[in-house]
């Protein structure tokens, strides 16, 4: 597990503490690991490779996708709450200080915003985003920086808190009146916009939108104007069920439906620990 902390400095080496804890104070109990990346691994080969060598491929670089255990959940969620949908083409954005979507169909992930890391796709709290790789190149050549210094920079102190030079929550930003809160935002919602249309590409076109994680499921402002956004789709906002948090939030006559869905990673990693102790292998049995 070790191994994988370049992918997701941010979060790696605070999921390994507790195991190691636990290894040296109780190390016969089972400890079951949940990767976040296991529900893309049903990406088709164009969208799990770079254009580089396959030498590379095999290393392991490729795109593997995150937030994953939030994507099953939803994936679980909509046969129940949208059957008249079940085995339909959606876009899920799981929008919080991480961010990223998703275009699922038929329950599968089709392709996903983030990649080879959770820097990729959509600009975040503190991290940036898409960026060309010329600009990495930029800040190790021309600003003198580490490769060390460049992976803090574009990991923590870049995305909304970056580009707003105010905060990296979207509550605060909205509140604020300063000019750059409000272009982070609108860059926010921007980039959204942009990679709505690349996921319905990648689908042949949509069904749903669905809207989860701390800015989906809470902020009627955001939904709002991301469903602007969406407008070309055949999306249309029903503003009062968007204010009341309903499950659907477009307008009857809508060609693509809008839905808040709250997500549950934690219910999903208590099902597949559940699942790794039944299992005949049981505490033996790995995952990835």
């Amino acid at each position: 597990l070790e191994r994988y902390a370049p992918l997701a400095p941010l979060h790696q080496p605070n999921n390994l503490a507790p195991i190691r804890i636990l290894l040296e104070r109780s190390p016969q109990m089972p400890q079951v690991a949940c990767f976040d990346t296991a529900f893309h691994r049903s990406h088709d080969w164009n969208a799990d490779h770079y254009a580089i060598p396959q030498s590379l491929y095999a290393e392991g670089v490729r795109r593997y996708g995150f937030h994953g255990l939030s994507y099953e959940y939803i994936a679980g969620q909509i046969p129940e709450l949208i059957p008249d949908k079940a085995s339909g083409r959606f876009v899920v954005a799981h929008l919080g200080s991480g961010a990223s979507m998703c275009a699922i169909a038929g329950g599968r992930s089709v392709e996903c915003t983030l990649g080879f890391t959770a820097l990729d796709g959509l600009p975040m709290g503190t991290r940036s985003g898409q960026i060309d790789p010329g600009v990495v190149l930029y800040l190790i050549s021309e600003k003198g920086m580490t490769p060390a210094a460049v992976q803090d920079f574009l990991y923590k102190e870049c995305g909304l808190k970056g580009l707003s030079g105010v905060s990296n929550d979207v509550r605060e930003l909205l509140e604020s009146k300063e000019r750059d809160a409000a272009l982070a935002l609108d860059h926010f919602v921007y980039r959204i916009g942009l990679y709505a249309g690349y996921l319905a590409a990648s689908l042949g076109g949509i069904d749903g939108f669905v809207f989860t994680a701390g800015i989906g499921e809470r902020s009627v402002e955001m939904r709002s104007r991301i469903a602007e956004k969406l407008r070309w789709l055949g999306a249309e906002l029903d503003p009062k069920a968007n204010s009341e948090g309903a499950l659907r939030i477009s307008t009857a006559s809508s060609r693509v439906g809008l839905y808040v869905v709250p997500t549950n990673e934690e219910w999903m990693i208590a099902r597949h620990t559940l699942d790794a102790l039944s299992s005949p292998q049981g505490s033996d049995k790995r995952t990835a």
